[in-house]
């Protein structure tokens, strides 16, 4: 990352804090698969910004549809995070996700908020003043996407079509004017920027500025060599893959099952380790391929109708046409 002396500009530092703890200054909160990890990466290149390298999820943590894996039934007893922010306990989790960044803007990247019904109420009532940031991508492709990594991470063993009925959340990410509504009645729009995955990917410079400018931070010189930093590979062979993931998902979704683990708890050796070798030694070997499946027509019309009326209103809500940008899509 690089300055040029013209396009570094002064601005006042901002300052989430309370009670002397520091919080992030923005919030990268959507959706899923859109791009939201590449703008991570390059942000965090940038000398004043630092984020957290794992997504947080601290505001949803409790929520079974965003977060399946975080919650367990053990002996009939329910077992979940508490996401509510008026405990000092949980406060004092989630402040300690920033207090190593002493950067001038710090950040976060959550990227369920955008489809949580209660994320918008709790950042406001501790951070009211941050930024959020939005990146939203074709309906369709988005689902489908969310469904591969569902494949990748080994936690289906089903089919997309399957997958639609079993994973809510997979047509609940794709839905985002119902989202964007929640976070601008909440903060006003003034506080809300909304990218779009297609524009980012086609000039990642001008989107970048954009976002350094909307949170007041200076302006930064990408490297176009650095800029895709998720790339995703396939299964090259699906069923495969899925017959692999019946002994992968315990594994991943025990982990998974530990998100708010405080520092003081010991860690899982076995857990990790076990979680490290299924995907640098299994998982590797199963995802090679490029392109995923082709997904089939009758499939496809479904979502697109489907998905045009979850976004119903979302081009009057940003003011521009999407049925320009997202074929087949009409919101």
């Amino acid at each position: 990352m690089a300055y040029s002396g013209s396009d570094r500009i002064e601005s006042a530092v901002p300052e989430q804090s309370a009670g002397g703890r520091r919080y992030p200054d923005f919030i990268i909160g959507g959706a899923p698969k859109c791009g939201t990890t590449s703008l991570h990466f390059i942000l965090d290149q940038h000398d004043d910004i630092a984020i957290p390298h794992d997504e947080v999820h601290f505001f949803d943590a409790d929520d079974p549809v965003s977060h399946p894996d975080f919650l367990r039934v053990d002996h009939d007893r329910l077992v979940w995070w508490s996401a509510c922010p008026e405990a000092d306990e949980n406060l004092a989790w989630y402040a300690g996700r920033f207090d190593q960044h002493g950067a001038g803007w710090i950040g976060e990247d959550s990227t369920t908020y955008l489809m949580s019904e209660v994320a918008p109420a709790r950042i406001h009532a501790i951070v009211p003043d941050v930024k959020l940031i939005f990146m939203l991508r074709h309906p369709v492709e988005r689902a489908y996407s969310q469904y591969w990594h569902l494949v990748k991470t080994a936690r289906t063993t089903a089919s997309f079509e399957q997958a639609l009925i079993r994973f809510p959340q997979i047509l609940l990410g794709s839905g985002y004017a119902t989202g964007l509504r929640r976070f601008y009645d909440q903060f006003g729009r003034d506080q809300v920027k909304v990218c779009l995955f297609e524009d980012f990917r086609n000039d990642n410079q001008a989107c970048v500025d954009e976002v350094t400018a909307f949170i007041g931070a200076p302006k930064m010189q990408i490297d176009l060599e650095k800029t895709w930093f998720n790339k995703t590979k396939y299964p090259a062979s699906l069923r495969l893959q899925r017959a692999a993931n019946v002994v992968g998902g315990p594994l991943v979704r025990r982990k998974y099952r530990n998100h708010m683990e405080t520092e003081t708890a010991q860690p899982n050796r076995v857990r990790n380790k076990l979680h490290y070798w299924w995907f640098k030694h299994v998982n590797a070997r199963l995802m090679t391929a490029d392109r995923p499946l082709p997904m089939s027509d009758e499939t496809r019309a479904y979502l697109e109708q489907h998905l045009s009326a979850r976004n119903a209103g979302l081009s009057e809500l940003l003011g521009r046409d999407l049925r320009s940008v997202w074929q087949g899509i009409a919101c």
